[in-house]
């Protein structure tokens, strides 16, 4: 196989070409020099044309390392910032995650907070992919550039190494040839001297015979010196012209070749690694693919009228709608023309007539008390009560069998203790058991309790075939009047029980108050709510408020404290009083947050709740 010739020693041999094509030109106007003189010019351009080319090549291989740096510099750079994308995706999928608390059971319910977690998780997995991305740019791209990197920079090193050793080598030798050529130019120089000098002592008649003889011998002497000396450099021409054609010919081209190899290696290498660059990327493709469609499939899977369905049965209260307001016609008191002490007397044995009482809407009322509640949950609505006991039952059977198991693994262990003694006392085991056994009774007590709780609450609630039995149950508490001084059970809006005092009490109790004002009542009247009627009631006194009152709950009216508000209806012995401010505004305050000061004759009229 022919070896190519080197495309640096093409240079070499154009510049020589070209060279010769204008000493051609040169000819015709200047003298003609001899061929040892051309010979030294050519020699020299020679020498000054390597020189260059050695030059420009460690210039262009220097900028293709500084190229394979910058590119690997690249890579680190993209690695990095790949890693801390990664890093940013996971700390935000971390910092939305649920938190392990029981809000967290409340959201798995809905279908859109399940596609949420699953977004978070998949995120989390393409948070992964990145970091694969990183890791294979490492290993593939920036390792083995960084080793490669080392190693072209000490092949480089090598090569021009070798050039610049050949190059002074023959420098070297140049510089021995013209010694010798000055030396061999001298002795001859030297050598005509002294033949014209014994040419003219022997023609000289007035010098002795030795003096010829001696210059004859000096002459021969001289002339034996430039024999030597053209031996010599003849012999060290040959060779220089040797070593001159192995140098242009054999050792540069050879140089050349190999940095042209060591360039195209290069060159070669970073097109690999541009190509593992994308690679890298369309590796992870298909698993990023998943995880987006992982996404899709949650956002999918979000079923609206389920999750509406989930809020509907989480906040269901199980109060029955109340029945209609009836008209009471006030009108008739008008109409009867009776003495004073007959109207009297007919109020004080009168009761509050039947289906007159005013319905409750207490599932329309809002709760401040947003804390635990009691323990058993009679601050929710029947139907969230009953849900909370039914869920609490549950748990605790879950741990009555619990207690059930490790008693009968515990019992089996004793029985194996029993037949075999040699594994373990047997009365070992017996204040564990002692102990489950106190656990398991209480745990049934507890679910007992909760059980009756869960009865109570069953038997309150409404069923669908009697949707009158609570309204029902609004028209008997408001039959019974406070004349006869006797209790009541009263439901309230937090679902327990309070028992009424008899209006006289409460009226005493009210007008001097001894409150606490950090404690402000959060339960609206039981009985009572605003009219409907078109004409507003009767004012029956005035009272002065003795402490502030904000007034969220539905109902009620704000005081500031000081404010004179008129008294449009008595406390009933719930502990709240009707006030007005105006036509247009009034509302329930706290008995025991004004001072009252009834008109004689209403304080009369107010017999009954």
């Amino acid at each position: 196989m022919l070896r190519r010739r080197s495309h640096f020693f093409v240079l070499i041999d154009n510049a020589l070409s070209v060279k010769a094509e204008k000493e051609e030109e040169q000819k015709e106007e200047e003298p003609t020099a001899s061929p040892f003189e051309e010979y030294l010019q050519t020699l020299l351009q020679l020498k000054t044309t390597s020189a260059d080319q050695f030059d420009n090549l460690e210039k262009h291989t220097q900028w293709g390392i500084e190229f394979v740096e910058k590119y690997n510099k690249f890579v680190k750079e993209r690695s990095e910032i790949e890693i801390n994308y990664a890093k940013q995706i996971r700390n935000l999928s971390k910092k939305y995650q649920p938190k392990k608390n029981s809000r967290e059971e409340e959201e798995s319910k809905y279908s859109f907070c399940r596609a949420f977690f699953t977004t978070l998780n998949e995120l989390n997995d393409y948070a992964g992919q990145h970091e694969v991305i990183a890791e294979n740019l490492t290993s593939q791209i920036f390792v083995e550039l960084t080793r490669y990197l080392q190693e072209l920079k000490a092949e480089r090193k090598t090569h021009f190494h070798d050039g610049r050793k050949a190059q002074q080598y023959i420098e070297s030798s140049w510089k021995q040839l013209e010694s010798c050529k000055r030396r061999f130019e001298r002795d001859c120089k030297e050598a005509d001297r002294a033949q014209q000098y014994f040419e003219k002592m022997d023609a000289d008649i007035n010098v002795t015979k030795a003096d010829v003889e001696k210059a004859r011998q000096q002459a021969q002497m001289r002339h034996q010196m430039a024999s030597d000396s053209k031996g010599d450099y003849s012999s060290y021409l040959q060779k220089f012209n040797q070593e001159q054609n192995d140098h242009y010919h054999t050792i540069i081209p050879n140089i050349f070749q190999k940095l042209q190899d060591m360039e195209e290696k290069r060159i070669e290498r970073i097109g690999a690694c541009m190509k593992a660059f994308a690679e890298v990327d369309r590796q992870v493709l298909p698993i990023v693919g998943k995880c987006l469609d992982g996404m899709t499939t949650a956002a999918e899977s979000i079923e609206p009228k389920t999750d509406s369905q989930q809020v509907v049965e989480s906040y269901k209260s199980g109060f029955e709608p109340p029945s209609d307001v009836e008209f009471e016609d006030y009108g008739q008191a008008m109409k009867r023309t009776v003495s004073e002490n007959s109207l009297s007397n007919a109020k004080e044995g009168k009761e509050k007539p039947a289906g007159k009482s005013k319905p409750k809407l207490w599932p329309f009322i809002k709760n401040k008390n947003k804390g635990s509640g009691p323990e058993d949950f009679s601050h929710l609505p029947p139907e969230q009560r009953r849900k909370k006991l039914q869920g609490k039952i549950d748990d605790l059977n879950k741990d009555i069998h619990k207690e059930m198991d490790q008693r009968d693994a515990l019992t089996k262990m004793k029985d194996v203790y029993i037949k075999n003694p040699q594994m373990g006392d047997p009365t070992s085991v017996d204040p564990r058991l002692t102990e489950i056994a106190q656990n398991i009774e209480k745990l049934q007590a507890e679910v007992q309790k909760f059980e009756g709780w869960l009865a109570e609450v069953e038997e309150r609630m409404p069923s669908k075939s009697d949707s009158h039995r609570r309204s029902g149950l609004y028209e008997t508490q408001s039959n019974i009047a406070v004349s006869n001084n006797c209790a009541q059970d009263r439901e309230s809006p937090d679902g327990s029980y309070t028992e009424e005092q008899n209006t006289e009490t409460q009226v005493k109790a009210n007008i001097n108050p001894t409150p606490n004002p950090n404690t402000i009542p959060t339960t609206m009247p039981d009985d009572e709510e605003f009219d409907d009627d078109d004409e507003p009631l009767a004012t029956i006194g005035t009272c002065k408020a003795l402490y502030p009152f904000e007034g969220h709950n539905e109902g009620t009216i704000a005081v500031a404290e000081g404010e004179l508000l008129y008294v449009i209806e008595e406390d009933k012995g719930d502990g709240w009083t009707r006030v007005r401010r105006n036509q247009d505004e009034e509302g329930y305050v706290p008995t025991s947050y004004i001072e009252v000061n009834l008109e004689p004759n209403a304080k009369g009229a107010m017999t009954y709740i």
